[in-house]
């Protein structure tokens, strides 16, 4: 009889493996770099063989194989369109399992951030995406393919990039006056308008721009009344509200009953100011008949791959008790 369930949670830089019995149990975690296709020459081939190489460590650490694996769960960077989620499914299949679940990485928030499995995941991290579960089971990924084609309007990246716009709009395009142009320019280390340019633009394409500092800078002006930064927010919140309701929409949950909003990511669940946060609940709100209940995810990430596949498993969600110790085992 299969014993064991893995769960593996794959970013964009690490990725978790973890092997539990059906108690809930933690038998072992191997933490090692990416496995997302998206970061290899090799693509779809090297993300195979990263996995088959960890998964088969994993196993043999325990004196397992895929036959005492009941069943897995993978939530994975890169897992964003359809053709894309094909691919990784063989994959998947390749490695041997036969009763697993694969999604993006963002609806393992939705595994770990409500106790019956279902709802909505809003991330608003780096980047963004929107992820729903309905009660059947049936699944929908709104964006997060890092475009605004899609609606990704939103996350450190893209809030920055409209900071950087602001503040030159102001020096040369006609663009009003804002607060943040003095902390900013110290933060990317600008000396003069006429150097701001450079440094914006260098700090782009090596990614080694103060994200969170400038993201935080851009909270802060627009709680203080700046009404560059108030409509930078205004805008981000409500893009990602679009997404949230046009996911929620397209799902089948029961118009009676609360739906759960799970928001994570780093400038939901991380910010000082709430402000974002609270225009982003209120568009909600207001582009929907439906009762919604909105939750800051506390809970690892990773703790929602393991769920899931405790949950195909054992043919249920976890009870209170078991999802409590999984999640206390991988916090």
């Amino acid at each position: 009889m299969s014993k064991y369930v893995i769960g593996v949670d794959g970013g964009n830089s690490k990725t978790d493996y973890y092997l539990f019995d059906l108690n809930g149990t933690l038998k072992d975690h191997i933490r090692s770099g990416t496995c997302s296709h998206e970061q290899f020459p090799e693509s779809y081939a090297k993300s195979y063989s990263v996995m088959h190489e960890q998964i088969s460590t994993l196993l043999a650490r325990g004196g397992l194989s895929l036959a005492d694996i009941a069943a897995g769960a993978f939530g994975l960077a890169g897992a964003d369109i359809p053709s894309q989620k094909a691919q990784l499914n063989a994959v998947i299949e390749r490695l041997g399992f036969t009763r697993f679940a694969m999604d993006n990485d963002a609806f393992l928030g939705i595994k770990a951030g409500t106790s019956h499995g279902y709802g909505i995941c809003s991330i608003n991290g780096s980047g963004v995406s929107t992820c729903g579960i309905s009660k059947s089971g049936k699944r929908l990924q709104v964006g997060g393919v890092g475009s605004e084609l899609a609606g990704d309007e939103g996350g450190g990246f893209y809030l920055t990039r409209r900071v950087l716009r602001a503040i030159y709009d102001s020096f040369y395009r006609l663009g009003p006056e804002t607060s943040m142009t003095e902390p900013v320019m110290a933060l990317i280390g600008a000396s003069s308008k006429e150097t701001f340019m450079d440094r914006g633009l260098e700090g782009l394409v090596a990614r080694s721009l103060p994200y969170t500092e400038i993201v935080t800078t851009l909270l802060a002006a627009a709680e203080q009344g700046d009404a560059v930064a108030s409509g930078i927010v205004d805008h981000s919140a409500r893009q990602l509200a679009y997404s949230t309701v046009g996911c929620l929409g397209h799902l089948d949950f029961d118009d009676d009953k609360p739906v759960d909003i799970v928001m994570a990511g780093s400038v939901w669940a991380k910010a000082a100011s709430p402000i974002m946060r609270d225009r982003y609940m209120g568009f909600v709100s207001g582009l929907t008949g439906q009762e919604c209940r909105f939750v800051l995810l506390q809970e690892p990430p990773a703790a929602g791959a393991v769920l899931w596949a405790l949950e195909l498993a054992l043919g249920a969600p976890a009870d209170d008790a078991l999802r409590a110790k999984v999640i206390e085992a991988v916090r």
